[in-house]
């Protein structure tokens, strides 16, 4: 179920449906976590203040840890989009340790990002090709969806290990174990793939 975005942003009154923020002084995280969860998605206003309450801190961990202000921003909306999700569908079943489940949250999404990223600078450095006469280094990126057609050409031994080393991050051995074959081979069938996958992707070639 999705939540409107426009249920998880803070009004700039102040005001939610008639209600001044200072009216939920000593209300407690859990009272409004219990709000959303019994109301099955009706408590606007109590969402709308969770949101207020805790969305400014996943930004914080977000910058803290990501050192990005967008990809912090997106932590947020994400963290607080599956808070509000979860204690709707009743997943969450102590609501007292809302900020706990959130803090979580947060941790695992960040650690989710940053393995995404650094499997997308693993890609990026073995499949895109620097010019020689140089644009600067952030104008060159990955095309996945070219690189994406490019792997589905590929025989399937070579594109199973190229999936398992770039993707599950599987090391050489480990790849060899669960395909049965030697670790010397992994890496022979693997420079053979990424050879096959540059020439695509660079359109010097296609895959053979």
């Amino acid at each position: 179920m999705e939540v409107p975005l426009e249920r998880l942003t803070s009004p700039p009154d102040g005001c939610y449906g008639g209600r001044l923020m200072a009216d939920y002084v000593g209300v407690t995280d859990g009272d409004l976590a219990r709000a959303v969860a019994e109301t099955a998605g009706q408590a606007e206003e109590a969402e709308s203040e969770l949101y207020r309450r805790f969305a400014s801190r996943v930004r914080f961990y977000g910058l803290r840890h990501l050192r990005d202000e967008d990809a912090a921003l997106d932590l947020a909306q994400q963290v607080m989009l599956l808070t509000i999700e979860k204690l709707r569908s009743g997943a969450i079943r102590d609501a007292d340790q809302i900020g706990s489940f959130i803090l979580g949250a947060s941790r695992t999404m960040t650690i989710d990002l940053k393995r995404r990223e650094r499997r997308r600078e693993r890609l990026r450095d073995v499949f895109v090709v620097e010019p020689l006469a140089s644009a600067p280094h952030d104008d060159t990126s990955l095309d996945l969806d070219r690189l994406g057609a490019c792997l589905g050409q590929l025989p399937e031994r070579e594109r199973l290990v190229m999936l398992l080393t770039f993707y599950a991050e599987r090391s050489a051995r480990q790849v060899g174990d669960e395909l049965t074959i030697t670790e010397g081979n992994v890496r022979v069938i693997r420079h053979r793939a990424i050879g096959r996958l540059r020439a695509c992707m660079t359109g010097t070639g296609g895959v053979q």
